[in-house]
């Protein structure tokens, strides 16, 4: 894409008047505004494009496969395990990764961080498809997709904290399709739409706030249904919430800085300098908040531990393995940011981003998976489980790529506001 950009003068899209005065039409946005010859040649030209294919040539005939002869074809799951990778990373580790949509949409509508509105979108947007996607693992391991609202109007359990989270996801992903629709609105030229949500974007931004805290904890109060099973250093019944919530505001952040290095990197033709010249600044500002919150995790961590008298287990081998995790995911990003922050070193926030980003789906994982029924054997993934769940995460980084080459998170659209 990136020869084209260069070679024609009226690429990158971004308004709705072509140079000769006519008007692009929605066809010819989709199409990037190249002809079908250009774009074939584009695609088949991209090595990752030819990654991607491979992956679903396998992967979706298991896809196929899980749902035509269950789950038990495709993986390991048991009622010693019932929770594997569709919901030890596609839910637990992707819905902290996605908090960044209202710990944006707040620092910029509430607080008036209008310094981070260059990166605001591309958070709202890493927000709404980790929601959507986690939702699409936890499809792939319950099945029956057709009846995902039986649990929220159907067989209500509202003293049931899956009720809780089922109606938080849904009603959350509503809004947040809400906050990201006025950039679809600009890029398809329908202006009252845009001015509509804009006009209601406090309240949004508000329900954002409320339900994200409540389900981000209420994830983490999942674990209460089975107090006995996981380790006790990564089990608390009455930290666990605020253990899975403040690790969200971390982990968010942290994918905001990584997205956001990516897209400078990669997608330079689709980024317009606004967002290019204020991306470090405003990666530098994300890195100090993920200082601050890692500090108070890692705070929070040893009150747990305290509370429940779990000291004795930090000399076990679960011990030695609780500690290590704490050095690599916590305190060691929690350094670099610290250190990056104070002397202006980018580079060294995006490795910490990284770190974070990686260790809080090392934890989740722990929780869910690695350290459940310790007591007993640990259980590994089928290796069709591990392609499903990689297939499934193609498919959102396509969807994510996609929005990206079109719509103006990456940049301003032009012309009418």
């Amino acid at each position: 894409m990136n020869v084209f950009v260069k070679n024609d003068q009226k690429l990158p899209i971004v308004d709705n008047v072509r140079p000769d005065g006519g008007v692009w039409t929605i066809k010819e946005k989709l199409w990037l505004g190249l002809s079908k010859q250009e774009y074939k040649t584009q695609f088949l030209r991209n090595p990752v494009n030819w990654v991607l294919i491979i992956i679903f040539a396998i992967g979706l005939p298991l896809l196929l496969q899980r749902y035509f002869m269950g789950l038990g074809s495709v993986t390991h799951g048991s009622d010693d395990y019932p929770w594997g990778l569709f919901l030890g990373f596609g839910l637990f580790g992707m819905v902290p990764l996605s908090a960044s949509g209202f710990l944006l949409g707040t620092t910029v509508e509430i607080f008036g961080r209008k310094d981070l509105a260059p990166i605001e979108r591309l958070a709202l947007l890493n927000g709404l498809l980790g929601y959507f996607f986690a939702v699409i693992y936890l499809l792939v391991d319950v099945g029956m997709p057709w009846r995902i609202y039986y649990p929220m109007i159907i067989s209500l359990g509202p003293a049931a904290v899956l009720f809780l989270v089922a109606w938080h996801v849904a009603t959350y992903l509503s809004v947040q399709i809400a906050e990201i629709a006025p950039a679809f609105f600009e890029w398809a030229r329908w202006l009252k739409g845009k001015r509509f949500v804009k006009s209601i974007s406090i309240g949004l931004t508000i329900a954002g706030i409320i339900l994200s805290t409540l389900h981000q904890g209420a994830l983490g109060a999942l674990f209460t249904y089975a107090p006995t099973k996981v380790h006790p250093l990564w089990f608390s019944a009455n930290f666990q919430w605020i253990h899975f919530f403040c690790s969200a505001i971390f982990a968010g952040l942290s994918m905001v800085i990584c997205s956001a290095a990516l897209c400078k990197t990669y997608l330079v033709w689709r980024c317009d300098d606004r967002f290019l010249d204020n991306v470090d600044r405003n990666t530098l500002a994300l890195g100090k908040g993920c200082a601050y919150a890692l500090i108070t995790y890692l705070v929070i961590k040893m009150v747990g531990i305290a509370h429940d008298q779990d000291w004795a287990h930090l000399l076990t081998g679960w011990g030695q393995y609780f500690l290590l995790e704490m050095a690599v995911a916590v305190v060691l990003p929690m350094i670099l940011f610290a250190y990056g922050v104070k002397h202006q070193l980018v580079g060294m926030v995006r490795w910490a981003a990284l770190i974070s980003v990686l260790g809080i789906v090392w934890n989740r994982l722990n929780t869910a998976m690695i350290c459940f029924n310790w007591r007993m054997y640990q259980e590994i993934p089928h290796w069709k489980e591990v392609w499903v769940t990689v297939t499934i995460f193609a498919l959102y980084f396509i969807v994510y790529r996609f929005i990206l080459y079109r719509l103006p998170i990456l940049y301003e659209w032009q012309g009418e506001k």
